[in-house]
C-alpha cells in the first residue's frame, strides 16, 4: 500500500513565499492523515494563467533554477516531513524558461518534469524527455503535466517507462476552448458568490465546464495503462478564468477511489493498493500490442506547435 494526497488551492499571483506557506500547511495536514506522497497542482507556487500576460522579462524575474530557494524549502520541508512532496514551479535554466514539477523525496532526491507541451507564454519552452523514476514505497512514479495528459501517447510511454503511479498536476476546469463542445469558461461571479450561492458554484464545477469534461477521458488514461493516476488540480480564479478543483485518485480499473466533493481547497488521501497493477486490463492490453503496425505514430503529420495546436482557432483537416 502506498497512501497518497492529492491537494487543490488557490495560488497567490506571483506570490511564492505566501503560496510556500500554503504548501507547508496542507503537507502537513495530509503527512499527519498518513499520506507519504503529497501531489499539489500545476505551477502552484506562483499562480498560472495571468503569467501569460507577463512580458518576457517578468517571467525571468519570476523564475528559478531547480537548486533555488523555492525547491530548496520544498526539499527540506520533504525531509522534515517524512514524505514525497510534488510542487509547480517556472524553472529557469541556461536562459530558457520551463513549466516545470519537482517531486521532493524524503531521502533529498529531487526529480523535475517539464512540461512537454507548454502553451502558456511564446518565452516558455516545451520540455523534451520523459519523467519516470523509482521511489522508496515499491512504486515507480512517473509525472505528466496537464495538456501532456490529453495525449494518450505520453501516458502510454510513461506506462512502457514502468510507471505504475502516474502524478497529473494541472490548472483545469473552465477553460475556453475552441471546440463547440469543449469545456467553456464558469463565470467569474459564480465563484465570487460561492458564501452566498454555494450550490450555484457547487454545480458548475461538478459539470460539462469541470469535472463531466474529466469523466470524459481522464479515467481511461488509468484503465487503459493500468496505473493509478493521482490528479491534483488549481481551484479558484485564475487570472480571468476559474479553476474548478475536483482533484481525485483513480485506480488502474479507471475508478475514481477518492475524490474532493468541495468546490474550495482540500487535501484528497487514498490508499493506493499496488497489487492492483500487474493484473490490471490496460496491463494485459499492453502486452498486447503490435508495435510493428504502430510506425505511423511517429511519423510527421499535421502537427503544429503546442501554442498553435491549443489557440489556433482553424478546424483540423480531416
Amino acid at each position: 500500500m502506498l497512501r497518497a494526497a492529492v491537494v487543490q488551492f488557490e495560488a497567490v499571483p506571483d506570490h511564492p513565499e505566501a503560496n510556500l506557506s500554503t504548501v507547508r500547511r496542507l503537507a502537513g495536514q495530509a503527512v499527519a492523515d498518513g499520506a507519504q506522497l503529497v501531489v499539489f497542482p500545476e505551477m502552484c507556487l506562483l499562480g498560472y494563467w495571468h503569467l501569460r500576460r507577463h512580458p518576457e522579462a517578468r517571467l525571468r524575474e519570476l523564475a528559478e533554477t531547480r537548486s533555488g530557494p523555492s525547491i530548496t524549502a520544498v526539499r527540506a520541508l520533504a525531509r522534515e516531513l517524512g514524505a514525497g512532496l510534488g510542487v509547480g514551479w517556472l524553472e529557469s535554466d541556461g536562459g530558457r524558461l520551463f513549466n516545470a514539477y519537482a517531486v521532493c523525496l524524503p531521502d533529498g532526491a529531487v526529480h523535475v518534469h517539464r512540461k512537454l507541451h507548454a502553451f502558456e507564454h511564446e518565452a516558455i519552452s516545451s520540455g523534451d524527455a520523459f519523467t519516470v523514476f523509482d521511489t522508496p514505497w515499491q512504486a515507480k512514479v512517473g509525472v505528466l503535466i496537464c495538456w501532456d495528459n490529453n495525449l494518450v501517447e505520453n501516458v502510454r510511454i510513461t506506462a512502457l517507462l514502468g510507471a505504475t503511479v502516474l502524478l497529473a498536476p494541472h490548472q483545469t476546469g473552465g477553460t475556453d476552448s475552441r471546440s463547440p463542445h469543449g469545456m467553456k469558461p464558469i463565470p467569474l461571479e459564480v465563484w465570487e458568490r460561492r458564501a452566498t450561492d454555494p450550490e450555484a458554484v457547487r454545480a458548475a464545477f461538478d459539470g460539462p465546464n469541470g469535472r463531466g469534461w474529466l469523466l470524459r477521458w481522464l479515467p481511461s488514461r488509468a484503465h487503459d495503462n493500468g496505473l493509478f493516476v493521482l490528479f491534483s488540480n488549481g481551484v479558484g480564479r485564475d487570472d480571468d478564468e476559474v479553476r474548478t478543483g475536483n482533484s481525485m485518485v483513480i485506480d488502474p480499473y479507471g475508478r475514481i477511489i477518492a475524490e474532493t466533493p468541495v468546490p474550495a481547497e482540500a487535501v484528497v488521501v487514498a490508499d493506493l493498493d499496488l497489487d492492483l497493477v500487474p493484473r490490471a486490463t490496460g496491463r494485459r492490453w499492453i502486452r498486447g500490442r503490435r508495435p510493428e503496425l504502430y510506425t505511423l505514430l511517429t511519423e510527421p503529420g499535421n502537427e503544429l506547435p503546442p501554442r498553435a495546436a491549443r489557440f489556433s482557432p482553424d478546424p483540423v483537416p480531416r
